[in-house]
């Protein structure tokens, strides 16, 4: 008997007024996996994210978290369920301290889990040195680069059963995007699965187990990442390959 996904959609639909910007997609993502969902600007890709977090939640169809039907649950909730998303923009608090913005991770975490804060902390530390040089500056002096990972490294600090990343590349130096990725492949080599929405489909594909392509709010491909990396459309549409 086959196990039960982490995470399912089944027919979600998004929409923002008359415009229906997701129509009816499904997807899932298992235990331990990372995830990707490609796609050219305006495909749904973010949308499909809120409507995961119930930022936006769905007009029509249902995702299942555990097994349980969370469609329509405050988002907050959802976060305290453990779906924990990086937003694009990394939306830090830029007038805290990267040490406060961390904390702040934490605090959906009930009071009698944050016992061990300072060690989750120097996890962080660990994954993304910079940050513990930086530690004491306010979030908004940081490079766009060093942003990226505290936002990443405060989404850890809320203990995801999910991480959802969405552009964790955009506007990055490559040297920074190849730090981000490592972070992401050695987060998941702990048990941590991922929902991985990236441009850079090279990048997306090489990191994921599985990948969706969604085209105007649809699903039009679904393989294992190393399928799609060699299929022509993909390569053609995303890769920039003729």
């Amino acid at each position: 008997m086959a196990a039960t996904p982490l995470l399912e959609l089944k027919g979600v639909k998004v929409r923002y007024g008359v415009i229906e910007a997701v129509k009816g997609i499904d997807m899932k993502v298992n235990e331990g996996e990372v995830v990707t969902l490609i796609g050219g600007n305006g495909a749904g890709k973010t949308t499909t994210l809120r409507a995961i977090s119930m930022i936006h939640a769905p007009a029509e169809g249902q995702v299942l978290f555990q097994g349980e039907d969370i469609t329509g649950v405050p988002s907050h909730e959802v976060v305290g369920r453990g779906i924990v998303q990086v937003p694009e923009g990394r939306h830090i608090f830029p007038s805290m301290s990267v040490y406060e913005n961390l904390e702040m991770g934490a605090f959906i975490r009930d009071k009698g889990d944050r016992k061990g804060l300072g060690e989750e902390v120097e996890r962080v530390y660990e994954l993304f040195p910079v940050l513990k040089e930086r530690r004491k500056q306010a979030g908004g002096t940081l490079s766009g680069g060093e942003q990226q990972m505290l936002a990443i490294g405060r989404a850890l600090m809320a203990k995801p059963k999910l991480l959802m990343l969405d552009e964790p590349s955009m506007g990055l130096a490559p040297q920074v995007v190849e730090t981000v990725f490592d972070v992401i492949a050695q987060v998941n080599s702990e048990g941590i699965p991922v929902l991985l929405i990236e441009q850079n489909a090279q990048m997306a594909l090489g990191a994921a187990k599985r990948g969706y392509v969604i085209e105007t709010g649809e699903i039009v491909l679904e393989d294992r990442a190393e399928k799609l990396l060699g299929n022509d459309e993909v390569r053609k549409a995303y890769l920039g390959e003729e």
